[in-house]
């Protein structure tokens, strides 16, 4: 399967492809950057907000999986293989947002299907995590057995001991080495 077959998918598509994907071994995103291409959410959210970002794994010293999301330069590319130039602070650094941990979805109160794969949890990185991203959940499966390199993953809010469904899905296709490493990712 390429990513395009999957960009060219429909919500009841993507949902059967998240029950149905396989595992990941987290060491296999561990350094790992990847190209995620936004799908299922209006074109005005995608305009307004991002139609492309990366995701970066990182394993800290304390030997966590962890991660965060780079916002990209929208330049209205999201063919495969389109080079990611990430947005820049004054410092020259990328700008990152939406730290989560990496743990296995199951047993992590993921809907009913959707536990084959790994869970990043955004409000997983402190028990005082606060904030409009805290509460947001995203299974990912890999789209070929044994193969990190495509990824599909779903985005839900866990609030109150319920989830609450979005349209939002997306792919990472894996992309490069992490070359940033946040300061607070590492310890």
């Amino acid at each position: 399967m390429k990513v395009e077959d999957v960009w060219a998918m429909g919500p009841a598509e993507w949902r059967a492809l998240l029950r149905d994907g396989h595992p990941i071994d987290p060491d296999a995103l561990a350094g790992w950057s990847y190209r995620g291409t936004s799908l299922g959410m209006p074109a005005i959210v995608d305009r307004v907000t991002w139609k492309t970002f990366q995701k970066c794994f990182h394993r800290d010293d304390a030997g966590v999986m962890r991660g965060w999301n780079v916002r990209l330069v929208q330049d209205g590319t999201t063919q495969r293989g389109a080079p990611s130039e990430p947005q820049r602070d004054r410092r020259g650094e990328p700008v990152t947002f939406g730290h989560f941990r990496v743990v296995p979805a199951r047993d992590r109160g993921v809907p009913h299907g959707f536990d084959r794969g790994l869970l990043l949890d955004y409000g997983g990185l402190s028990a005082r995590a606060i904030g409009p991203l805290s509460r947001l959940r995203d299974p990912i499966v890999a789209l070929r057995a044994g193969d990190a390199d495509l990824l599909l993953g779903w985005s839900y809010l866990a609030a109150l001991g319920r989830t609450i469904d979005t349209p939002s899905f997306f792919t990472l296709e894996r992309e490069a080495r992490t070359a940033h490493v946040p300061l607070t990712c590492t310890r």
